[in-house]
Formats: C-alpha cells, sequence, structure tokens
C-alpha cells in the first residue's frame, strides 16, 4: 500500500473547509452554495480565484475584504485550518483504509454542522438527510462488530436526547436529537454513548467559562450541536482507548 504525504489530507481539508464554510453559511437560509460564486457579506463583491485560496487569501488580504475593506468573520479561516487538521487526524489514524472514507465524510457534516448551528442555531434536516443514507450503505460495507451496532447506535444516540426534550420540556433541540441518532450509525452503542457523556461535560466546562467572563447569560439559548460534534470525533477517533481505561481502572 502506498503512502499520501499527510500535507496532502491537511490541503484537501482546507480546501473543502471553505466549501463547507459556504454550505453552513447558506443552507440554513435556503440559499444556492454549489453552482453559485462566493462574495463578500457586506459589499456583494464577487471573488476571484486568487481571493479564495484557503487560509493564504485570508492572511495576505489581512482578513479584509479586499475592495470595501470590511472585516471577514475569523470562522472562515478557521473552518479552513480545522478541517485541515481533522482531515489530517483521519489520515493519522485510519491510513490509507476504506474506513478513511466514513471519517472523512464524518469530519465533513460536523464542521457544517458547527458552523451552521454556531451561526443560526440550527441543524439543518437537509444535510442529516443527505448523509443518512451515505453512512447506512458505508456501514453496512464496513460493518461494526457486530454488523447490527450500527441500528442500536443509531436508536440510543436518538433516544437519549428524545428523553431529555420530554423531561426537560424543549431542554435540548430535534437537531442535536437526529445528529446523535445519524453518528451512532457510524460510532455503535459503546461509542455514541461516550460521545454523549464527553459532548455533556465538554459542553458544561465550556458554558462555565463563558458565564464566568459574561460572553453568554443565564437562560439562553445556547448551540450544543458543536460540543456533540466534538464529542463523536473524541469518541470515534479515540473512544477504544478511553473505554478500554475506563474498564481497566474503574471496573
Amino acid at each position: 500500500m502506498f503512502n499520501i504525504h499527510p500535507l496532502f489530507f491537511f490541503i484537501l481539508g482546507a480546501i473543502l473547509g471553505s466549501f463547507f464554510m459556504v454550505v453552513g453559511l447558506r443552507l440554513p437560509k435556503q440559499m444556492p452554495f454549489v453552482n453559485a460564486r462566493s462574495c463578500c457579506d457586506h459589499c456583494q463583491y464577487q471573488l476571484r480565484w486568487f481571493d479564495n485560496i484557503p487560509i493564504v487569501s485570508y492572511i495576505y488580504l489581512r482578513g479584509k475584504c479586499r475592495k470595501c475593506k470590511t472585516r471577514i468573520h475569523p470562522l472562515h479561516v478557521v473552518a479552513e485550518i480545522i478541517t485541515g487538521i481533522l482531515f489530517t487526524v483521519s489520515y493519522y489514524h485510519i491510513g490509507l483504509q476504506w474506513e478513511i472514507i466514513i471519517s472523512l465524510l464524518l469530519t465533513s457534516l460536523l464542521v457544517i454542522i458547527c458552523i451552521s448551528d454556531f451561526i443560526y442555531m440550527v441543524i439543518p434536516n437537509k444535510l442529516l438527510l443527505f448523509f443518512l443514507p451515505i453512512f447506512i450503505i458505508l456501514r453496512l460495507l464496513l460493518p461494526l462488530d457486530p454488523w447490527w451496532s450500527m441500528f442500536t447506535g443509531a436508536a440510543i444516540g436518538f433516544g437519549i436526547i428524545f428523553l431529555i426534550i420530554l423531561i426537560s420540556r424543549g431542554g435540548m433541540g430535534a437537531g442535536d436529537m437526529k445528529l446523535l441518532g445519524l453518528a451512532g450509525i457510524v460510532l455503535g452503542v459503546e461509542k455514541i454513548i461516550l460521545a454523549f457523556f464527553l459532548a455533556c461535560i465538554i459542553g458544561s466546562v465550556i458554558s462555565i467559562v463563558l458565564l464566568s467572563v459574561h460572553l453568554i447569560q443565564r437562560n439562553k439559548p445556547f448551540p450544543f450541536g458543536p460540543f456533540i460534534a466534538i464529542g463523536i470525533l473524541i469518541s470515534y477517533f479515540y473512544g477504544d482507548s478511553l473505554i478500554n481505561w475506563y474498564l481497566q481502572y474503574f471496573i
């Protein structure tokens, strides 16, 4: 099996991360994103190809529109860098195996969801429905052990947040429920439970920090999707090690 330099996956991730940013911003607003050209959100200046070079263009333009000099939201370059890093991590952990297809698709989905939920507090149904049959087919071709864990994982992921919504009367969103259910197809039973546990811990810690510095307000809606995404990725890449560590030292 031949090797590919990790830089290839970082560049690929950065390029796609730029596209994912467009999808995350436009899909919730029912705007076209496939054939539509990128433009400045402020002056509608259509960006040329050299304005769209991931990371490099942002640095060269000093984070401002070439025409109107309005500051470009730093989330653009953050999405490019993070996607590049996550694609590289996928390659390091999985290598050139068929499973890397699932890994890169899962990463792509979660990056778009983080952008959409962070900006609009919305996890688009169209996005989840697009990836649903893809993950089902791929998991049937690249099964978990046991193979039916994909279905029980989906049911548990969906059911956990469904119960929370019932008990708390809307404490979490339906988008979070569908996302965790979809991720259960990829992760299986044990890892989807771990993903939710990690999401709750990480979300609680970050929320406490943000409350303490008054960046968010108590009893105000706060997107939980990004924390679920972080929990899913940690569980996907490191779930086996974390579960084995827990069983070894606590059971």
